[in-house]
């Protein structure tokens, strides 16, 4: 078992693939339900979601990076995996607009943190962390001023950022299990897997 184990590791086994999946249906929901295109649903609504995928999900996703040597998709995932799991946490539980604000400014900072890591990384890192940082900040405008308007804006280009991960995250998994180019990847996702040390 041992020796499948690290076989799998020098293989290049990451959980990428699963990061950019939880992101991106997390984003697509959390999207969907900001915009109000679904009837009787609201962002908060997504708050289950959230904590699952988003949140549990994407923090071991993260941790496996980790592990195998990747630091940007480790950081990014364990990252918006708290994140994910905070804000589930504080759904619903009556914060004032000026902490919510707060709160979805840092998380723009973050995001904008991993858009510029993200430089060397290729085009679906870019996209997906660069709509995912002018949301979060649009939605801690919208909460501060309490504009619905702007968080409908937000929504839209978080459910954009969220289609672009999924996409990302399809890509890498489709083209892993064909062992071919199945599906465009022009955009690279990631720096070269660099295996664990032993």
């Amino acid at each position: 078992m041992d020796n499948d184990v690290s076989t799998a590791r020098s293989a290049g086994a990451g959980a990428a693939a699963l990061g950019y999946l939880a992101l991106g249906l997390t984003l697509i929901a959390y999207g969907l339900f900001s915009t109000g295109v679904i009837d009787n649903a609201a962002a908060a609504d997504a708050a289950r979601l959230a904590l699952f995928v988003g949140g549990i999900t994407q923090f071991v996703a993260g941790m496996w990076e980790f592990y195998g040597g990747n630091g940007f998709t480790g950081t990014a995932f364990a990252s918006l995996g708290a994140f994910w799991v905070t804000w589930s946490g504080g759904s619903g539980a009556g914060a004032s607009k000026e902490v919510v604000g707060l709160f979805m400014l840092l998380w723009a900072l973050l995001a904008l943190t991993l858009t510029m890591a993200a430089w060397q990384m290729g085009g679906v890192a870019q996209a997906a962390f660069g709509l995912l940082t002018v949301s979060a900040a649009l939605s801690g405008f919208a909460a501060l001023a309490s504009n619905g308007g702007l968080g409908k804006v937000a929504g839209w280009i978080g459910l954009a950022a969220g289609v672009v991960a999924w996409y990302g995250g399809t890509a890498l998994l489709t083209n892993a299990a064909w062992g071919r180019r199945a599906l465009a990847d022009g955009w690279r996702l990631g720096v070269p897997h660099r295996g664990h040390a032993a």
